[in-house]
């Protein structure tokens, strides 16, 4: 990497940690009525929210580590485009969890710097299992993402709205990923993950 790709890359994580995401697309539900949630569900939706934008910032670094090491550039240009989609979401949740007078999860750069390992990891398998690895982890947060509309109070539109569209964009990037030549991952693997998302997201929704 030439040391102005490396000031791009470390710039690129500076922001995604440390500055406040920018959308191009309008939030989702912002012009839908906000409710007035009772102090335990407004804890509970912040908490969820938190989870929300520190998987965000995982995916952030987890696109960046397999971009860097991707072979392909058709590949390349999939994973940054998938990279900005989810920088949208982590400008949705971050406001989110704004609106409802919450604080995003401390422990983000940590989980940024394991994520970014992780993917540069995954990147030099090889692009099929670059891409395998994606697909696993869109599906494992579509999954996690329904959970979440089934725990959120029914009348937050606002938030269910956000969820719901994040939910949309990830179906499409696990769909991308398979469409360019994407790995099934060994059974162990998928579960190693599932086990390691479990703490991360136990672990956001309080810190």
């Amino acid at each position: 990497m030439s040391p102005d790709q490396l000031i791009i890359e470390f710039d690129r994580a500076l922001r995604t940690v440390l500055a406040s995401a920018r959308s191009v697309r309008p939030t989702p539900g912002e012009n839908l009525l906000e409710v007035d949630l009772e102090t335990e569900q407004k804890r509970h939706v912040v908490g969820l929210m938190r989870v929300n934008h520190c998987g965000e910032i995982c995916a952030q670094a987890l696109y960046q580590g397999q971009a860097l090491t991707s072979r392909d550039p058709a590949i390349r240009e999939a994973l940054r485009g998938a990279a900005d989609e989810e920088t949208e979401h982590l400008a949705w949740t971050e406001q989110r969890i704004s609106e409802l007078g919450g604080r995003k999860s401390l422990l983000n750069p940590l989980l940024y710097l394991g994520s970014l390992t992780l993917g540069l990891a995954a990147g030099a398998l090889g692009d099929k299992w670059n891409l395998g690895f994606l697909a696993e982890t869109e599906r494992q947060v579509e999954a996690h993402l329904d959970g979440h509309l089934l725990s959120l109070p029914v009348d937050d539109v606002r938030s269910r709205a956000i969820v719901e569209q994040m939910r949309r964009d990830e179906i499409q990037h696990a769909e991308t990923a398979i469409q360019h030549g994407a790995a099934e991952l060994p059974g162990p693997v998928k579960t190693v993950m599932k086990l390691a998302a479990k703490v991360m997201t136990g672990t956001a929704y309080h810190i």
